[in-house]
């Protein structure tokens, strides 16, 4: 368990490392990311440059701290998104039952039939790459997981003696799930939001590596990993700490989620 706590702290410290980037990035980089200058090109890192340069003179470093403006607001805007309906849905699903349930429940289960992934590029390919597109493609992807988590969360919690006598006291529906359910599945919604945002990285990489996420000029992780794969043995520097980046910030949430799940299993089992 020491060693899980630890595991935590450490998903943590990386997490608000990220977040510290992020926040840095909105009025200050090294350079300027989208800055072209050829006769620096393939600059090995050095004092200068401490990611080095990429096939066009631009500091990977800087492109890297602005690109985490990209995965940050992709990442959390559509986890948003899909809390939002996954709560409203698997909610309404979980607190009224029966065919109420049975038609929601085969809509979600139509939807989790197509792999996230692929749907996903669907949307964009219909809609067009860009920011919100992304948002709303990775967050329609993620609606059917948070569905089941609060739907499951409902079954549980509207059988509980509170929630009965509130129901009795003449408590409407709504109610009912703003203030005695919701409160007492939040710990679940928080494990599972952090579990969606390391696998939500991972997606928007891989949208943009396959150029359906953000467009160019503006740097995204995974289109800079596309972009150093054919330089790689020219300048490795490029896709490692590119590669590494994106590796650290999808293990910190991993860590944190982990962490967090073995907390509640813990409390829950006392």
């Amino acid at each position: 368990m020491e060693v899980r706590k630890r595991s935590m702290k450490i998903g943590i410290g990386i997490i608000i490392f990220f977040l510290i980037m992020f926040l840095i990035s909105l009025f200050y980089t090294p350079y300027d990311p989208n800055e072209i200058n050829s006769s620096i090109k393939f600059m090995p890192p050095s004092s200068k440059h401490i990611f080095g340069t990429d096939n066009f003179g631009r500091d990977i470093f800087s492109r890297i701290m602005e690109g985490s403006k990209t995965t940050f607001i992709v990442s959390f805007g559509a986890v948003f998104l899909s809390l939002f309906f996954g709560l409203l849905i698997g909610g309404i699903s979980g607190y009224m039952g029966r065919y109420v349930d049975e038609v929601l429940m085969r809509f979600i289960d139509a939807l989790m039939s197509i792999p996230g992934i692929l749907f996903a590029i669907m949307l964009v390919s219909i809609s067009g790459p860009g920011v919100k597109n992304t948002i709303i493609a990775l967050g329609v992807m993620g609606i059917p997981y948070f569905s089941r988590v609060s739907r499951s969360g409902f079954l549980q919690i509207k059988k509980m003696d509170y929630v009965k006598a509130s129901n009795a006291k003449g408590a409407k529906g709504l109610h009912i799930a703003l203030f005695h359910i919701i409160p007492n599945i939040l710990e679940q919604l928080i494990v599972a939001v952090t579990l969606s945002l390391s696998t939500t990285i991972i997606s928007e990489a891989g949208l943009s590596y396959l150029g359906l996420g953000v467009q160019p000029p503006n740097p995204s992780w995974g289109r800079m990993l596309k972009e150093s794969q054919a330089y790689f043995y020219k300048a490795p520097w490029y896709f490692i700490f590119t590669g590494l980046t994106l590796t650290l910030m999808v293990f910190g949430f991993t860590l944190l989620a982990d962490g967090l799940r073995d907390r509640r299993i813990k409390r829950a089992g006392k």
